[in-house]
C-alpha cells in the first residue's frame, strides 16, 4: 500500500539558515534517500515545494465561482514543504520509515497518510 509522507515546517526558518547549515541538512536528506530508495520503500513521484509565498489558493466564492488568492492565507506557522511517497506493508512500517526523516529548522514534523486507491 502507498502512503504519503507530508513534510511540515516553517519555510521562513529555512531562509535564516547559514549556507553551511543548509548544506548539512541537504546532506542528511540525501543520505535518507540513499538509505531507503534501494529498499523499494520510496516511490517515485515525491516533490519539494517552493515557499508559501509562491502559492495560490482556489476556493469557491459566494456565487459558487472559483476565487483565486495569492498564498495560503491560513494563520499557520507550519505548511507542507514536501511530499514523499512510500510503499509499505502497513501504516506502522510507513511511520517507522518517516520517523527517520532528518527533522531540522524549516522541517519540524512529518505526517503519514494512506494514499487512496493504492
Amino acid at each position: 500500500m502507498q502512503y504519503a509522507m507530508l513534510i511540515f515546517g516553517d519555510d521562513r526558518e529555512w531562509t535564516t539558515m547559514s549556507p553551511a547549515d543548509e548544506q548539512e541538512v541537504m546532506t542528511q536528506i540525501s543520505e535518507w534517500f540513499e538509505r531507503w530508495q534501494p529498499t523499494g520503500k520510496v516511490v517515485t513521484g515525491g516533490a519539494e515545494l517552493e515557499p508559501r509565498d509562491t502559492a495560490r489558493t482556489v476556493r469557491a466564492g459566494a456565487d459558487g465561482q472559483p476565487v483565486v488568492t495569492d498564498g495560503p492565507y491560513l494563520e499557520l506557522k507550519e505548511v507542507i514543504g514536501g511530499i514523499v511517497r512510500l510503499e509499505c506493508d502497513d501504516i506502522d512500517e510507513a511511520t517507522r520509515i518517516a520517523a527517520t526523516w532528518p527533522l531540522s529548522p524549516g522541517m519540524s514534523a512529518v505526517e503519514v497518510r494512506p494514499v487512496i486507491g493504492s
